[in-house]
């Protein structure tokens, strides 16, 4: 890497010497303006629409348009006389959490060398500024321009992050901001849902740009002089929902297929809710099946007790079969043959009188 400013790091009375160097590059895949018949390169010529002449950069200056179509002229020395305090030095101007700066302020970011024999102050507020969590307000001027930026650390280098200034960001105005529009309980139960469904700890490490490696495929190719071979087709966007609610159900169930995730047990049970809500809280997924569980279980229900109706009736009719068939049994020991075949239309009768006869209740006890 190669620095591209050279200045102090003011803290307090102490100065640290460091270098910059730009922290950040674009990967895009850069192309020249040609000819289409011959490849050449189209150069621009800049050019004075007053005279028509061709201009050098040492005959270029700055002009401002007041309007009217007068412009004032501004040069080099014009810029100098303006006061930079902090065209060599990064000046901290206070410590603040990291969380109170919006990132939507934010511009480039830049990586802070240690220069000489500045290697220990600059450890030295390396590591107060990991230690208090918070990251150091400055002022720097880069390129004849002042401005505000952060100052923090990031695997072990001080990393300057220049900001846009307040007045640089746009107040969003929009017509549905003043809409009364209300989301239903429901709805914002299953959009929470779909969130608990896509949740994942972010690794930038994984994420491609599958456009700009097509791109290179093709180039590629051209150069091989072979075949093209075409990518896969990107799913198309989905129209607008419809159904809100359906189209939220869908893409939670989308979803976990993609991670190869059932219903979670504990939403199953109908344990939590969505967006990590309390227990008895479910969604409006498990309510569902939750319901289609519970009427299978009532459909079962009456079967079940006239199961049970029966089983006391069952019962005493064997009891009392078995009990005939001892004394039966008894008297044939003991008794003529003729005897043995008057039991038998009495051993019936108890039979019958048996299964009539219904269970008797235990007795309630009586406070």
């Amino acid at each position: 890497m190669r620095a591209i400013w050279k200045g102090a790091v003011s803290f307090g009375l102490v100065s640290i010497a460091v270098k910059l160097y730009s922290a950040t590059e674009e990967k895009d895949i850069r192309f020249h303006q040609v000819h289409r018949e011959d490849g050449g390169r189209i150069r621009y010529k800049r050019t004075c629409q007053i005279c028509g002449e061709e201009v050098s950069y040492d005959d270029i200056a700055k002009g401002y348009d007041i309007g009217g179509g007068e412009m004032v002229i501004l040069t080099d020395e014009d810029f100098a006389d303006l006061p930079l305090a902090s065209s060599r030095a990064i000046d901290v101007l206070e410590f603040v959490p990291a969380e109170q700066v919006d990132p939507i302020l934010y511009n480039k970011a830049y990586f802070l060398e240690p220069e000489g024999t500045a290697t220990k102050p600059y450890v030295l507020l390396r590591d107060a500024l990991t230690d208090s969590e918070r990251v150091a307000i400055v002022k720097v001027a880069l390129r004849q321009r002042e401005q505000l930026a952060t100052l923090r650390v990031r695997e072990g280098v001080l990393l300057l992050n220049t900001m846009l200034w307040p007045d640089e960001v746009r107040t969003p105005d929009f017509g549905f901001l003043g809409e009364d529009l209300k989301v239903r309980p429901p709805e914002l139960a299953m959009a929470s849902s779909l969130i608990d469904s896509m949740a994942g700890e972010f690794q930038p490490e994984v994420f491609t740009d599958d456009y700009r490696a097509a791109l290179q495929e093709v180039i590629d190719a051209k150069v091989e002089g072979r075949e093209v071979v075409a990518p896969e087709e990107v799913e198309e966007a989905p129209a607008a929902a419809v159904d809100l609610m359906a189209a939220l159900k869908a893409s939670v169930e989308r979803a976990r297929a993609a991670r190869g995730e059932g219903e979670p047990a504990g939403r199953a049970a109908g344990g939590g809710g969505a967006g990590g809500g309390g227990a008895g809280e479910p969604t409006p997924i498990t309510s569902a099946r939750s319901a289609q569980k519970s009427a299978g279980t009532a459909r079962k229900a009456p079967a079940k007790k006239a199961a049970e109706k029966e089983t006391p009736a069952k019962e005493a009719g064997a009891a009392a079969k078995k009990a005939g068939g001892r004394k039966a049994a008894d008297g044939q020991a003991g008794a003529p043959r003729g005897t043995a075949k008057k039991a038998q239309p009495a051993k019936k009768a108890a039979e019958k009188k048996a299964a009539k006869t219904p269970a008797k209740k235990a007795p309630r006890k009586t406070a």
